[in-house]
């Protein structure tokens, strides 16, 4: 008996569950950054609690689990015909995931950010690579993605290693530029999957 009689394909990929867990979580991250809160409590501590466990669940918790189901149904159970690019899709929310847990309990715990300016610059990596791997598949869309995925961890370089302000506000603009587009994604993904539309996804 073949694999594809044991596992048949699979068209439904859970790609909207990352793309709205990060969109949330860049929201937080990126709007609470930009607009300097709102913090009714006005407890800088308590703050970073709240936003720290954003980080983790959302932008953590919700990418690894997207990440984690690409990859078992691309290996164990190849039930994804469309393997080339999700192969990046997979490598990507569960890379940036497990960061994510990182940051968010690193936020919550009140620890010091200098150390992700070395984690920034692999990471930009990460991102250059998704927007060149889905623009030579044409998906361009997700290139638009990594690209600002990329504009995020640029700045988050200088501005972790050199604690420059004007650098992580930059970062924050581009995360609530990237979580919008991300809005998007899920609009259109899931619109697409469960309603027969046709968005640009």
């Amino acid at each position: 008996m073949s694999a594809a009689t044991l596992f048949p394909i699979s068209h439904f990929w859970p790609l909207a569950i990352g793309f709205l867990g990060l969109s949330i979580n860049y929201f937080v991250q990126g709007g609470t950054t930009l607009f300097n809160g709102p913090s009714w409590s006005k407890d800088p501590v308590a703050f970073d609690k709240a936003v720290g466990l954003w980080g983790i669940f959302l932008g953590g918790v919700a990418q690894l689990v997207t990440g984690t189901y690409l990859m078992v149904g691309l290996s164990w159970f190849p039930v994804y015909s469309n393997a080339a690019p999700l192969y990046m899709a997979a490598l990507a929310f569960t890379i940036y995931g497990i960061h994510w847990l990182a940051l968010g309990l690193r936020r919550y715990k009140s620890l010091d950010h200098g150390p992700e300016g070395f984690m920034a610059i692999p990471v930009l990596g990460l991102g250059v690579l998704g927007a060149y791997s889905f623009g030579a598949n044409g998906d361009h869309p997700a290139m638009i993605l990594f690209i600002g995925l990329s504009l995020i961890y640029l700045f988050d370089i200088f501005g972790r290693l050199f604690n420059h302000k004007g650098s992580l506000k930059a970062v924050a603009f581009f995360q609530l530029l990237t979580g919008i587009w991300l809005f998007y994604l899920t609009v259109g993904v899931t619109l697409n999957f469960a309603n027969n539309a046709h968005f640009w996804v």
